[in-house]
C-alpha cells in the first residue's frame, strides 16, 4: 500500500487509473490487470489488447483529465464487488483470493477499479503536462510464467514539469548508452539462441574487459590476505539442504541429473556452502583465524525469461566473491579492510556511492534463518561499525539476506541512476548449520563467524554498468584495444611493427588494411580506441609517432618513449 503522505506516489497511482480508463475507451475488450505506482511513474497491465498506440492512449488520457471527476473509495462485500467486474476475469480472481470479505473499490466517474488507494482527490490534481507514456512490455499475470502474458504500459509522472523533461532526457541518453547496443557495436559479447537465453558468450575483446575487472578485485583480495580457491559448478542436493539454500532458494536453482547415479545435483547459485566445506576439512585453531577464501567461479540462477536483460540479469555469471571465517573479536577489523578495498575499487572505476544497512523485516521474520538473538546481535555489530567509521548510511528493513544482515554499497552512474554493487554480510547462521568449529585458547570448541563479501559483485553485470556509465569509452586500463597503430601505407608497416614491439606492455593493434587513413581514424573513433598512432614518412624518418587521443584530441608528434611514459600511470 502507498504511503498516504507521499503526494507524488498518490499522483502516480491516480495516473495509472486514468490510463486504464483511456484503454477501456479505446480497447473495450481489454481485461484489466494491476496498475501500481512505481519509481518515477506507473504502469498498468492489460489482457486482450494488441497494436498498442501510446500516442493515441495519451491523447485519450488528456481528454479524460479535462472532465471533472473525483476518486471515491467504497467498501463492498466480495460477492457484490465481483458482480461489478463482469467479464473482468483478472479482477474477479483478485477478489476471490482476498482473505477479508471487505473489498476496497475506487470509483472515478463511470470507471471502477479494485484498489486500496490512496489517490488524489480529483482529476483537477492531475496535470496533463506532468505525465508521459513511454514504453510497452510483456508481463505474466502475477509474474508467473504459467499464467497469461499481458501487455504492460509504462508511464512517467512527476510533480514538476522540469523533472519530467529531465527524466525524459535521461531515458533518451540511456537508450543511446544501452550496454546491449554498445556491446554489439564494440564486439564484446554475443547471445545465441542455441546456447540459451541469459548465457553470454564473450569475444576476445569482451573477455579482456571481464578479466581486467576480475584482476583488480583479485589484487585487492590478495592485499587483504584472501587465498583464491577453485570450486565446482555442480553440487549434491544435500549441500544446499544443509546450508538453507534448498529451502529458501530452490525455485531459482537449476537441477542437474546424472546418467549414472540416482542422486540429484544443483548448479550452484553461490559459493559460500562450498567454502564452508573447505574450512571444515580440517581442525582449525584460534591462531589460524581469520581464514579467508576468494572465488571467481561461475554461478547459475534460474531467472525467468522475461526478467533477463543483457548482462544486468543473467543465468550464468560470476562474482568477485570472498568469505572470511573469523573470531568475533576480529569482525570489526575485517569489515574495515573490506570497506577500504571497496572504496579503492570504486575510486578506480570513477563511481560515487553511499552505504545501505540492510536489515531483517520484523513483520516477516519467517523468511529468515536463525533466532532473534543472533539477528539482533549481528545487526547491532554492523551498525556499530558504520557509526565508528563516520560513514553516511541509510537503513533498509527487509533488504537483508535470509541468513544475515549486510552493508550494501549503492553506486551512482553518469546518469545518476543507482546500482547495488558491493555487499558485506555478517553471518552467524551458516557456520552453525555446518557445524564449523575452531579450538580456542582454552582448548574449547567455538563456532567462527562468517563474513560474506563482494567488492563489485558480478563482473559481468558491472561490465554492463561501466559501458553505460562511460558510454562505451572505457578507461585506458580497461579498454580491450588500447592503441591502434595506423601506417599511412604499406611501406610504413615495418616501422609500425617496431613501435608495437616498444609498446609491448600495452594492448596494441596494427591496422594494416588497404584503406584510407581517414577511414582508419573514423573506425578507431567508432570503436572508442583510447589512442591512435599515425605513422608516415616524417614519423619514420625522425623516429616519432603522431598521437591522437580519444579524450584529449590531437597531441602532436612525440618520441615513443615519451608516449610510453605518458601511458604508464594509466595502467591498472
Amino acid at each position: 500500500m502507498l504511503n498516504p503522505t507521499d503526494k507524488e506516489a498518490r499522483v502516480r497511482h491516480s495516473f495509472a487509473h486514468v490510463l486504464a480508463m483511456a484503454v477501456l475507451k479505446l480497447y473495450p475488450q481489454a481485461k484489466l490487470g494491476m496498475g501500481p505506482a512505481i519509481e518515477n511513474g506507473f504502469y498498468y497491465d492489460f489482457g486482450k489488447i494488441k497494436n498498442v498506440d501510446l500516442e493515441k492512449i495519451e491523447k485519450e488520457m488528456i481528454k479524460i483529465l479535462e472532465t471533472d471527476f473525483r476518486f471515491q473509495q467504497e467498501f463492498l462485500d466480495k460477492k457484490t464487488a465481483s458482480k461489478l467486474f463482469k467479464g473482468q476475469n483478472y479482477k474477479k480472481e483478485i477478489i476471490k483470493d482476498l482473505k477479508e470479505n471487505s473489498v476496497s473499490i475506487y470509483k472515478s466517474g463511470d470507471f471502477l477499479d479494485l484498489c486500496q488507494g490512496p489517490h488524489v482527490e480529483s482529476s483537477a490534481d492531475l496535470k496533463p503536462n506532468l505525465f508521459k507514456l513511454y514504453k510497452v512490455a510483456g508481463a505474466y499475470w502475477k509474474s508467473q510464467e504459467k499464467n497469461d502474458m499481458l501487455t504492460r504500459i509504462y508511464g512517467l509522472a512527476f510533480e514538476k514539469k522540469e523533472d519530467l523533461i529531465k527524466h525524459l532526457e535521461i531515458l533518451k541518453e540511456a537508450k543511446k548508452r544501452d550496454h546491449r547496443k554498445l556491446g554489439k557495436e564494440l564486439g564484446l559479447f554475443v547471445f545465441s539462441d542455441l546456447v540459451g537465453p541469459g548465457l553470454p558468450l564473450y569475444t576476445p575483446r569482451g573477455a579482456i574487459v571481464r578479466t581486467e575487472i576480475q584482476n583488480l578485485s583479485r589484487k585487492l583480495r590478495q592485499e587483504m590476505n584472501y587465498q583464491e580457491v577453485c570450486t565446482p559448478q555442480i553440487n549434491r542436493e544435500e549441500l544446499f539442504k544443509l546450508s538453507g539454500h534448498y529451502e529458501k532458494y530452490r525455485g531459482d536453482m537449476f537441477k542437474v541429473k546424472s546418467n549414472h547415479s540416482p542422486e540429484t545435483f544443483y548448479l550452484k547459485p553461490m559459493n559460500c556452502p562450498q567454502h564452508c566445506q573447505i574450512y571444515g576439512s580440517k581442525t582449525r585453531s584460534y591462531r589460524d583465524l581469520p581464514i579467508k577464501f576468494s572465488d571467481f567461479a561461475n554461478l547459475y540462477r534460474d531467472e525467468k525469461p522475461g526478467e533477463l536483460s543483457g548482462l544486468t540479469r543473467l543465468r550464468s555469471f560470476s562474482q568477485d566473491d570472498g568469505h572470511c571465517f573469523s573470531r568475533e573479536d576480529q569482525i570489526e577489523k575485517e569489515f574495515e579492510l573490506i570497506l577500504s578495498a571497496i572504496k579503492k575499487s570504486l575510486e578506480k572505476y570513477g563511481l560515487n556511492y553511499y552505504l545501505r544497512l540492510s536489515l531483517r523485516d520484523k513483520k516477516n521474520q519467517s523468511q529468515y534463518l536463525g533466532d532473534d538473538k543472533i539477528w539482533e546481535k549481528s545487526q547491532r555489530i554492523l551498525e556499530k561499525i558504520l557509526k565508528k567509521s563516520h560513514a553516511d548510511y541509510i537503513k533498509a528493513p527487509g533488504e537483508a539476506t535470509f541468513y544475515g544482515p549486510k552493508i550494501d554499497l549503492i553506486a551512482k552512474d553518469a546518469l545518476n541512476r543507482e546500482w547495488q554493487l558491493s555487499t558485506i554480510q555478517l553471518d552467524f547462521n551458516m557456520p552453525e548449520r555446518f557445524g564449523l568449529k575452531y579450538i580456542d585458547e582454552l582448548g574449547k570448541k567455538q563456532t567462527p563467524v562468517m563474513i560474506h563479501s563482494a567488492l563489485i559483485g558480478s563482473p559481468e553485470r558491472f561490465m554492463a554498468i561501466l559501458l553505460e556509465h562511460y558510454n562505451g569509452a572505457l578507461p585506458f586500463w580497461l579498454s580491450p584495444e588500447q592503441i591502434w597503430i595506423l601506417p599511412i601505407s604499406e611501406k610504413h608497416l615495418d616501422y609500425a611493427k617496431k613501435i608495437q614491439e616498444k609498446l609491448a606492455d600495452f594492448r596494441s593493434l596494427i591496422k594494416s588494411e588497404n584503406e584510407t587513413l581517414s577511414n582508419k581514424i573514423r573506425k578507431g573513433q567508432e570503436q572508442k580506441i583510447p589512442f591512435l598512432l599515425i605513422v608516415g614518412d616524417k614519423e619514420k624518418k625522425e623516429d616519432l609517432i603522431s598521437v591522437r587521443s580519444r579524450d584529449e584530441g590531437e597531441l602532436g608528434q612525440m618520441a615513443i618513449s615519451e608516449f610510453a611514459a605518458r601511458l604508464t600511470p594509466l595502467k591498472a
